[in-house]
Order: structure tokens, then C-alpha cells, then sequence
């Protein structure tokens, strides 16, 4: 293959895939074109045609342009700029913020129906904040890269290319004043640069060794390290936690149940159960890396019945599953389960154990809408159906979709 790379094609996109790439078709073949929108016709340049079946194509120019394109958020990013030399991380930016949510929506809402045959009207919620009218300034956190002259910047879409830029609109003000875009570096490849909710903002050079910050959430303060997980919307713990605490159905929670924050990082979700049922309520977070459960141990300090263990969660609920006594299995049983899993969602292990040890009740925070409807699915084989969704644009500009569900027995 290869003979049509670069090559132009005219092409009408229908819809939006999971990913945030437009879909279209050309004399019967399946057409993945970046930076265009549903309903547009665009010219495309083929950038992968190695499969028979599909393509990928990066739109280069608009025929038809779609009612809610937009110019660019991020110049870097332009549909007027070579397709090798536009900026990732800001997909979705030439789209109008409230169509962005609608495609969101439409991939979440097909997902579930694909793969757990469930048919929702879940919408997407717009966040708080008062980068709320244009998706700008949300980000606390960036990652930027080092090129070979020791400039910074984001790789471009779907390549380890780095592009040199000036100026980072997705970010907080704080952390675009800390940002040094004129400086350059030399051995290191990556530059994070944070601003937290406490104390000044940071930089990060490659692999530095992990420093103590401290992140505020409503009355909370929780630590953490500067190169750990965090949520990377600033509105993001109070909405999660909020979000969280009202998916928990109170009829089936039992503060002395055997009750789990699973991949729990520092403890953000679990506290969120503890403060909204009470410092005696039993809770264990479960997270495989030990810094972040050694930082949770000390954010649950004010529960006496939390507690944090490092573990993988498989072997942990794997562990739980073969060990476990009668009476501990029974307060598994009245459990609430609430996990946080990565991109990759919980998957069939996880869910599986989950299935067979049977909680009242699993509330799932789902960065992944794909990985969220399989785990739905695979839910659904031990007789959980999903009762309650919500869906949060914690990601403007971009394709991501953050969602809350819960799972409850039939």
C-alpha cells in the first residue's frame, strides 16, 4: 500500500466516531477525516491507506462547511495549517461549544446502545466556571514536549512530532503565565507545568522527583504529588464529588458494609462518600501506587473507618474473592462499590469479580464512553442493570466525555 498517501479526495462526513475523528465514505470505503464536522463535504488528504477497508484523511480545506464550525480556538491547530503541523490535544476546537457536547452525547448514547443494547438520553452538562461561555482556561495541568532545539510544545495529532508553540488557550491563566515558552531545554523531554489550587504553579522537568502540592475541593484540602493524578479540569473534583455522592442511592447504602473506592488515587472519591455518610463510615480505597496511597491514608484520616491499601485492583478483589469469610462476603454484598478506572476502563476480570462478590450498588466514574458501555455489558451478565447516568464536558475542545453511572441488581 501507500500509493495514495497525500492524495486529495473530496469527501462528505456524516457523523463523529469514538476518538473525535469525522466518518465518511469514498466509492464504498470507510473515510476517518481529523478536523472536520458531521455534515460537512471537505477535502481531505489521505494520511494512512494501508487497511482495504478504511482510511484516515486530515481535512485540508471546507467545500460545505457544517452551521457549527467555528474558527479555531488554537491557532497552532488550524485546518489552515499542514496536517503534520497542527497542534493536538484541542480536537474539537473548531466546533461551537454546544454542538460539541451534542457529538459527545451522540458518541456515549451509541455507544451504550452498540454494546449494552441500552437506549439513553443522557445529555452532556456544561461545567461551572467562568470558562464556561468559550471552553477556554479550564486546564490545570499540561504536558509539553521537548523538540531537537529544546523547544516546547504539544506533539501533533497522532504522530511523536513536537510543534513549537507560543501559547496554550486551554490552559488556566495561572498556568499559561508559568508556561516557558521562550526558554529552551535540554535533557529533558517533557515539561508538565501545574498550577495548583494551593500555593504557586510549577514546572516539572522530565522525570524530576515527585514534591508534596496540596489541592482544595470545597472545605477539603487534599495532598498529593505534583506529578500525580489529578483531575485536570479545575471544576472537576467538586462537580465528580458532588456527581458521586448524589449517583449513591441511599436505600442501598450500609455505612458498615464493606464499601470500596476502587483505583482510588489520593482518596478524592472516597472522602466524598465519607462526608456525604459520616466519619464512621467504612470505606477502603484500593490503588497500585503507593505514593498516592500513602497520600490517601493521610486525606481519610478524619474517617475512622476508611482505610487505603496499595494494590492492583484485580489482584485485589482477586485476593477478596478466594479469602474472603462468610460474614465478609456478606458486607461485600451490602457494599457500594465506586470506581474510577483509566482510559481503558475496569475490564472483564474487574467486573467479573465484581459480578460474582454481587454490591448493592457500583457507581462508575467513566473517563472512556466505549470502555464504560463494555463494562455496562459485561455488568449486565451478573444481573446489574445501569439505573442512573449523568455525562460532564470536563474536556471543552477535545473528544473526551467524563460519566457517572450506577449500577444496581435486578
Amino acid at each position: 500500500m501507500g500509493e495514495f498517501i497525500g492524495r486529495e479526495v473530496e469527501v462528505e462526513v456524516s457523523k463523529i466516531a469514538h476518538g473525535g475523528i469525522a466518518v465518511g465514505r469514498l466509492d464504498g470505503r470507510v473515510v476517518f477525516v481529523t478536523d472536520a464536522v458531521p455534515g460537512e463535504t471537505v477535502v481531505a488528504r489521505i494520511s494512512d491507506d494501508r487497511k482495504k477497508s478504511f482510511w484516515r484523511a486530515d481535512a485540508v480545506r471546507v467545500v460545505e462547511p457544517s452551521e457549527h464550525r467555528r474558527d479555531h480556538v488554537w491557532a497552532a491547530a488550524s485546518i489552515d495549517r499542514d496536517p503534520r503541523s497542527r497542534a493536538g490535544g484541542a480536537e474539537f476546537g473548531h466546533i461551537a461549544l454546544s454542538h460539541q457536547r451534542e457529538l459527545k452525547r451522540q458518541v456515549l448514547a451509541e455507544a451504550l446502545q452498540r454494546m449494552a443494547g441500552i437506549t439513553s438520553d443522557v445529555k452532556v452538562e456544561q461545567m461551572a466556571g467562568d470558562h464556561a461561555a468559550n471552553g477556554l482556561g479550564w486546564r490545570t495541568r499540561i504536558r509539553l514536549h521537548v523538540d531537537d532545539e529544546g523547544r516546547i510544545g504539544p506533539m501533533a495529532s497522532r504522530s511523536h512530532s513536537v510543534i513549537p508553540v507560543q501559547e496554550v488557550p486551554l490552559a488556566s491563566a495561572a498556568v499559561r503565565a508559568a508556561t516557558p515558552f521562550s526558554e529552551r531545554f535540554t535533557g529533558v523531554a517533557t515539561v508538565d507545568v501545574l498550577a495548583p489550587t494551593r500555593g504557586d504553579a510549577r514546572l516539572v522537568l522530565g522525570e524530576q522527583k515527585p514534591s508534596l502540592i496540596r489541592e482544595r475541593v470545597g472545605e477539603r484540602e487534599f495532598q498529593l504529588d505534583d506529578t500525580g493524578f489529578w483531575q485536570v479540569h479545575r471544576e472537576a473534583p467538586t462537580a465528580l464529588s458532588a456527581a458521586v455522592q448524589q449517583a449513591v442511592d441511599d436505600a442501598l447504602f450500609d455505612p458498615r458494609a464493606a464499601n470500596l473506592d476502587l483505583y482510588g488515587g489520593v482518596g478524592l472519591l472516597a472522602a466524598a462518600i465519607g462526608d456525604r455518610f459520616g466519619p464512621t463510615t467504612r470505606i477502603t480505597s484500593v490503588e497500585s501506587d503507593a505514593r498516592a496511597t500513602d497520600h490517601a491514608a493521610e486525606n481519610l484520616s478524619d474517617w475512622v473507618g476508611a482505610a487505603a491499601e496499595t494494590s492492583r485492583v484485580d489482584r485485589w478483589l482477586r485476593d477478596a474473592e478466594q479469602s474472603a469469610s462468610s460474614a465478609e462476603r456478606d458486607r461485600l454484598r451490602a457494599a457500594t462499590v465506586v470506581l474510577d478506572p483509566p482510559r481503558s476502563g475496569a475490564g472483564t476480570e474487574v467486573m467479573g469479580i465484581l459480578g460474582r462478590l454481587a454490591p448493592a450498588q457500583i457507581v462508575y466514574v467513566a473517563c472512556d464512553p466505549v470502555a464504560l458501555a463494555r463494562d455496562v455489558a459485561l455488568a449486565a451478565e451478573h444481573g446489574y442493570r445501569l439505573d442512573h447516568l449523568r455525562a460532564f464536558d470536563l474536556f471543552p475542545h477535545t473528544h473526551h466525555v467524563e460519566a457517572v453511572a450506577r449500577l444496581v441488581r435486578d
